[in-house]
């Protein structure tokens, strides 16, 4: 892989860490997620308008990421407020390129290489590494974790048809921003105005991060192939867990970290396989 794409590749992670360090480190995630994504689709629109190019086909898939992204709000947003991290983010990030695999070999009928099983089951013992052998201990964000990465499994197929009919920023637009204007509904609904609080500058680098990860992606597409970008992008996992550990003080054991390098070299090979 080039070294442009690859060093794209690995801003995209490091950008995609560091907004999900933000969301998770703040007073209250749900709040800050709901008006970064807001704010983050603000900040695409000039852009996607100046590269507006959406074919009638686009809309139905759009209109169904959309939705799967208010899910995917929602659920990760909740994870961060119950639980870790460098818990919630592999297991989120992790299980959804498993699971894309395990539906097109089940829906499409796509046979996976010797490598891809050996990836799936990396990511599986990964993910029991991730979640640890306390006995007792409070799931509900690990489940949420884990609920993530279906949402992402399921708008990662969606919008592999969808950009088939539109530039890619221009779609994203079409299905960020309204997933993010119902997401920021739903959660003023409960807070009224206390959502106002997390309107601070880490929220509007929060919502550049959400559009701006997506954006060094497609860059780094554009330079290199994307098996070997897909594969730098998940290095994402093992920058949250630093994060987890150095930034937020989570209790980032060597076990837990072990699981989070499992999750990646699991990744790599069941997007190379």
């Amino acid at each position: 892989m080039p070294a442009s794409a690859f060093g794209l590749a690995i801003a995209a992670a490091f950008v995609h860490a560091t907004w999900n360090m933000l969301v998770a480190r703040a007073d209250d995630p749900q709040a800050a997620t709901a008006l970064g994504g807001v704010i983050g689709a603000l900040l695409l629109a000039p852009v996607a308008v100046a590269t507006w190019r959406v074919e009638p086909a686009a809309l139905p898939f759009a209109a169904a990421s959309a939705a799967i992204h208010v899910a995917y709000f929602a659920f990760l947003a909740r994870g961060y407020a119950l639980g870790e991290l460098s818990t919630v983010y592999p297991l989120a990030r992790g299980t959804a390129p498993v699971l894309v695999l395990i539906g097109a070999a089940l829906v499409l009928g796509e046979t996976p290489s010797a490598v891809q099983a050996a990836g799936v089951v990396a990511v599986a013992a990964g993910v029991f590494l991730v979640r640890g052998f306390v006995a007792g201990r409070d799931r509900r964000g690990e489940a949420l974790g884990l609920i993530v990465g279906v949402t992402i499994a399921a708008y990662t197929v969606v919008d592999k048809r969808g950009v088939g009919h539109a530039a890619a920023l221009p779609y994203l637009l079409l299905l960020e921003g309204p997933a993010a204007l119902v997401y920021l509904a739903m959660v003023a609904r409960t807070r009224g105005r206390a959502i106002t609080a997390e309107l601070r500058p880490l929220t509007v680098v929060t919502g550049l991060g959400m559009v701006g990860a997506y954006g060094l992606v497609l860059a780094a597409l554009q330079l290199g192939p994307a098996a070997g970008v897909a594969a730098t992008r998940e290095t994402s996992i093992l920058i949250a867990t630093a994060f987890g550990a150095l930034v937020l003080r989570e209790g980032v054991t060597r076990t837990r970290a072990v699981g989070a390098a499992a999750i990646v070299a699991g990744v790599a090979a069941v997007a190379l396989g």
